[in-house]
């Protein structure tokens, strides 16, 4: 595990949405749904069969997993409704894919509910999640890595500012590896 900093803010609003380190009871069938549906899954590995989710989720209830910094829910602002989650953690020096000769540069994350695809929920969640990680750390590189093929989520790299820099072979797939400095998020 990385000593380097890392966003340490339990929550995180924004306007329509609250970024959350707790996983609650309640969050249950929206984490199960998302882990288990093959199109949320497509580029990350497949979905998973319910009842592996299922002893996952109790796992990480049970020791309270989501209170590593960097992990979060995102919920809806006004019901607190699981749509998703979002990491902004250290990339393992062990992975393929840095900008630094160090490693563990922050590395950017975000899986959202089928149902909440096309919002601008991603966008909005990595924004404040990326300011409110700009007003509380030094500069520093933030990576964001994705497989080449889900354009949509490029897409998405380049809304938020994030330059292509280079591909890499992992999980049986390209990923392309982009990058944006945490100075350009600070308001």
């Amino acid at each position: 595990m990385s000593r380097l900093p890392t966003l340490s803010a339990a929550e995180v609003p924004s306007e329509r949405l609250l970024l959350r380190r707790a996983l609650h009871d309640a969050d249950r069938e929206g984490f199960i749904e998302f882990s288990t549906d093959p199109e949320v899954q497509e580029y990350l590995g497949g979905p998973r069969p319910r009842s592996e989710v299922e002893q996952r989720f109790d796992a990480v209830i049970t020791a309270d997993a989501t209170s590593s910094p960097g992990n979060y829910v995102i919920a809806d602002n006004a019901t607190n409704r699981f749509i998703g989650t979002l990491k902004l953690a250290r990339r393992s020096t062990d992975s393929p894919g840095h900008v630094t000769e160090d490693g563990e540069e922050l590395e950017l994350g975000y899986v959202l509910r089928r149902s909440a695809w096309g919002a601008g929920f991603a966008f909005e969640a990595a924004t404040a999640a990326l300011r409110a990680a700009a007003d509380e750390l030094p500069d520093q590189p933030v990576l964001l890595v994705t497989q080449t093929a889900n354009t949509r989520s490029l897409k998405l790299a380049a809304r938020l500012g994030f330059h292509p820099i280079s591909t890499f072979e992992e999980y049986g797939a390209e990923q392309t590896l982009c990058t944006a400095p945490l100075s350009m998020y600070k308001i």
